[in-house]
């Protein structure tokens, strides 16, 4: 029970010194609103459009929420060296970077939460298969943390984080099937979506929100979360690189 003393520590300071700012409160809310009257008004349908549109914002809101904050989060760390104290504690590294980035998990989360509650107050729900919306929405947050997290180990500078992110960002938004199938796309451009872990994700969530899926569920979930591992495995390896010499 101890050794998890240092990693509800670290968790506990992140929150309170990052998540859980006003603007970052205020941000983790407007941003999925934005995202869900955009397409909701683009797509220039009714009350009865809005579900199909659920598992796009949901997964745009845990992504850009989550990669947002912990790539400016742990590159601004290392620069300040702040994060050199950490790597000085006797905790194992796996546990610090866990640590680093389960503030950003729950983030992404309870980002999830806001396009999901407005749709209920807007159309009926019923049908949503909540066991596996759940567990695609926590995969899809570690997932996106550990991008995050990759960024921030692959660079040295803030606004090279973010600059990083939105190249790795933006084209999912395209080709990992969040408002149109991976079938849809062009043949040359499909094996580029299946190397993206937002592909599987929004797969899982058309699954839980529509019944509508490319890939069985339990496909989606191995192979998202291999990618998660082996992100996390990346990451470690530019740590002990870059960062520990």
């Amino acid at each position: 029970m101890n050794r998890w003393i240092p990693f509800r520590s670290i968790v506990g300071k992140d929150m309170r010194t990052y998540y859980l700012k006003p603007p970052n409160i205020s941000w983790g809310l407007i941003f999925p609103v934005a995202w869900t009257g955009m397409f909701f008004i683009r797509s220039g349908q009714g009350i009865e459009g809005i579900a199909p549109l659920v598992p796009g914002v949901v997964a745009l809101s845990i992504l850009f929420g989550t990669t947002s904050m912990l790539a400016v989060t742990v590159t601004f760390e290392k620069k300040n060296a702040s994060f050199d104290r950490l790597l000085l504690a006797p905790i194992p590294l796996e546990m610090i970077m866990l640590a680093k980035t389960g503030g950003a998990i729950v983030f992404g989360a309870a980002n999830a939460a806001v396009p999901l509650a407005l749709a209920s107050m807007l159309t009926p729900l019923a049908g949503v298969d909540w066991w596996t919306l759940v567990p695609a929405v926590i995969l899809i947050a570690v997932a996106s943390a550990f991008l995050g997290l990759f960024v921030a180990v692959s660079v040295s500078e803030v606004f090279e984080a973010q600059t990083f992110s939105n190249f790795l960002r933006f084209p999912m938004i395209f080709l990992c099937g969040l408002f149109f199938p991976v079938s849809a796309l062009p043949v040359f451009l499909r094996p580029l979506a299946f190397l993206l872990p937002l592909t599987y994700g929004a797969d899982l969530l058309h699954g839980a929100v529509s019944g509508s899926t490319e890939r069985s569920a339990w496909l989606d979930f191995a192979v998202l979360g291999a990618m998660c591992a082996v992100l996390f495995a990346f990451s470690l390896r530019n740590i002990r690189r870059k960062w520990i010499t």
